[in-house]
């Protein structure tokens, strides 16, 4: 966990890092809901990685829900989906 006075990130500050929609020009990728699954990844998202994010419910093509979740650089989607601890592989 970086230090946030330190280093502080402009995005945050300006209250535009984690958007409230789901843009088109995002990346994203689809999880199983769980349980505090969304904060769970959005805290870690916010400590661990630097540019703008989507986390949201929404619907995946066979209609059952799932967590959406979204960047707008591609390389902070290949790193999130390599280095959280939240996602669990079988």
């Amino acid at each position: 966990m970086r230090n946030r006075l330190k280093n502080p990130n402009a995005l945050d500050i300006f209250g535009v890092r984690a958007l409230p929609v789901a843009p088109p020009h995002f990346e994203y990728t689809e999880l199983e809901l769980k349980y505090n699954l969304e904060t769970a990844l959005g805290h870690w998202i916010r400590d661990n990685l630097k540019g703008r994010y989507y986390v949201g419910k929404s619907h995946n093509g066979t209609g059952s829900p799932c967590l959406k979740v979204g960047f707008e650089d591609g390389k902070e989607l290949s790193f999130f989906n390599l280095a959280c601890p939240h996602l669990r592989y079988k």
